[in-house]
């Protein structure tokens, strides 16, 4: 599609495009659920319920649940509920409880907001037209979905929509991580690397109270079963604090320079290309001489 005041590309990299103003959400189009398969929506007023049907995303989302809560499990009935101090039990539940609720309503957020996506379909001759653009201007269309790509979208071969300043999609959330839910990714990243630090230091605390009292009263639940309960634990926790505490920092350096891991990788691969490039090039220069 082309007229005399610009261009259109059909492009599915990511590119600079639109003039000033022009990245707007048309209708409910842009909030409407794309999912990678069928659509599912649900519109309560002005909003719409997004939500990705992907297989392999429903397990990790349904499996982080399962985590979270058998680490809800192991801390208040092995741990807590028998241990004698009243107000060691009241104040380590409240705070562990209370991440593990943040936690879990932030993965929520993460899941059922839409991350920002681009209107699908709208590469029409009368929404160009309506961006006002200059003479010569190029703007670009990506063909999985017909839509005109905004600055630093890119599309998603999973919810099969582009996605504005896309970070990546995660399956544990079972969604793109994106311009408008990045910020529930962070606190979700957060809460789960400090309930899972809770859960170690807890744990250790419980073994050496259970070995100083030779597991006598310790926990209702015999020392070889609790045994193997915490030590499930310890490695849930040791797994998921390592990875989301890493996730939790590279999601801090990018939104303080202001990048997503998309472009990053982009970038490092853009580099690695020219250092192999004149490598090739220093490598036939010394065969000549």
């Amino acid at each position: 599609m082309q007229s005399s005041n610009h261009r259109l590309r059909d492009m599915e990299q990511h590119h600079p495009l639109l003039s000033a103003g022009a990245d707007v959400e048309t209708g409910s189009l842009a909030a409407g659920v794309m999912v990678g398969g069928p659509h599912v929506g649900h519109t309560a007023g002005n909003r719409t319920l997004w939500f990705i049907q992907d297989s392999c995303g429903m397990v990790c989302a349904t499996m982080t649940w399962f985590l979270v809560l058998y680490a809800e499990f192991v801390v208040n009935f092995v741990m807590l509920l028998p241990a004698k101090n009243f107000w060691y039990s009241l104040l380590n539940g409240a705070t562990f409880n209370s991440l593990a609720v943040l936690a879990l309503a932030s993965h929520l957020r993460t899941m059922l907001t839409d991350p920002g996506a681009v209107p699908k379909g709208n590469a029409t001759k009368e929404y160009m037209e309506s961006l006002q653009l200059k003479p010569g201007e190029v703007i670009y269309k990506c063909p999985k979905c017909c839509s005109i790509k905004p600055e630093r979208a890119h599309h998603c071969s999973i919810c099969k929509r582009c996605i504005r300043k896309m970070d990546h999609h995660c399956p544990w959330v079972n969604n793109c991580v994106g311009e408008k839910n990045q910020r529930f990714f962070v606190l979700f990243t957060m809460y789960i690397a400090l309930i899972s630090a809770y859960a170690l230091g807890l744990s250790g605390m419980h073994f050496f109270t259970c070995i100083k009292l030779q597991w006598n009263e310790c926990s209702e639940f015999s020392p070889g079963v609790s045994v193997l309960l915490l030590i499930f634990l310890c490695l849930e926790a040791i797994l998921f604090l390592t990875f989301t505490a890493v996730m939790f920092g590279t999601q801090i350096h990018s939104i303080c320079n202001d990048e997503t891991v998309s472009i990053y990788c982009a970038t490092q691969a853009l580099f690695l290309s020219a250092v192999e490039g004149l490598n090739v090039h220093e490598s036939k220069k010394e065969v000549l001489d």
